[in-house]
């Protein structure tokens, strides 16, 4: 009864229903990246990637050009669930979906970028397809992701795991039209920061942090997602705070906020045991 109402709550922030069985097919099928892969790792804690998710979007938030693509064609502000849903599901799709579906997602999404052009705040001109801007997109969810696994999973990653995570990521990234992507941890930090002067926080980006702080959901759901909205302002680089206006987090605040993850991630994630990775795992192994 639990687990149930765990996995209510979770279809409340990102949608989705019943047990993916589309990813039980085609047997022996492993997919782009394969069950030993570091994604596969990484990708398979909810959690984390529920934190990483909604950080990866305040970053972006921060560049004119990457916000207004969203701001001008999407229904983000109406419909956030939505979009995190559609995020979910790509990223579960490239990582544990069969080779078909992977690659059919993939030239969903860029056919879809083809037609996202406009003018900035600033009224600048921007293309989604822009391999800059798609960088941008691709270094700040990788590296939400990984900074969110290492804090709040208890498996520890190795150093090496941690660059072959990015190496593998890249792949992904160059297929979206992305160019120029960095291999190692170490270098996506740096790309990352070659990015602060181009960042604006100005109304736009204000008022999707505002959304993210204030995410809509039921009142049951409430705590639950309240939490992991904090953890994932958390999740941001040192050097956002004051870009955004928001204090620093304290050690206190962090312990705090991780402790209360740590009870809860043990029961979302027995909730979820038998969830996306498990049904590709079958796949692949039979």
């Amino acid at each position: 009864m639990l687990d149930e109402l765990i996995r209510k709550t979770i279809r409340e922030m990102v949608g989705g229903s019943g047990p993916p069985v589309a990813f039980l097919v085609p047997k022996g099928d492993r997919g782009l990246f394969g069950p030993e892969s570091i994604a596969w790792k990484v990708h398979a804690d909810f959690i984390s990637m529920m934190i990483g998710g909604i950080s990866s979007l305040v970053l972006q938030a921060l560049h004119p050009q990457a916000l207004a693509g969203v701001w001008d064609h999407s229904t983000f502000r109406e419909d956030l669930k939505g979009r995190l849903g559609r995020t979910a599901f790509f990223i579960a799709a490239t990582t544990y979906g069969p080779t078909e579906m992977a690659n059919n997602v993939i030239t969903k999404v860029n056919h879809i970028h083809t037609k996202i052009t406009g003018l900035d705040e600033f009224g600048k001109p921007y293309a989604a397809t822009d391999p800059h801007l798609l960088a941008w997109v691709h270094l700040t969810e990788t590296r939400s992701f990984m900074n969110a696994y290492e804090v709040y999973r208890k498996e520890t990653i190795t150093p090496k795991e941690k660059d072959q995570y990015f190496l593998e990521m890249k792949s992904l990234g160059e297929r979206m039209g992305a160019t120029d992507l960095p291999s190692t941890y170490a270098d996506t930090e740096s790309a990352i920061k070659a990015y602060i002067p181009e960042l604006y926080f100005g109304e736009r980006a204000k008022s999707i942090v505002d959304l993210l702080e204030s995410f809509p959901s039921k009142l049951a759901a409430k705590p639950f997602i309240k939490l992991i909205t904090r953890a994932a302002f958390l999740n941001l680089p040192g050097w956002v705070y004051p870009l955004i206006g928001k204090a620093t987090p304290t050690y206190l605040e962090r312990l705090a906020v991780k402790k209360s993850i740590d009870l809860i991630a043990i029961l979302v994630r027995e909730a979820l045991k038998d969830g996306v990775a498990a049904h590709s795992l079958r796949r692949v192994y039979g």
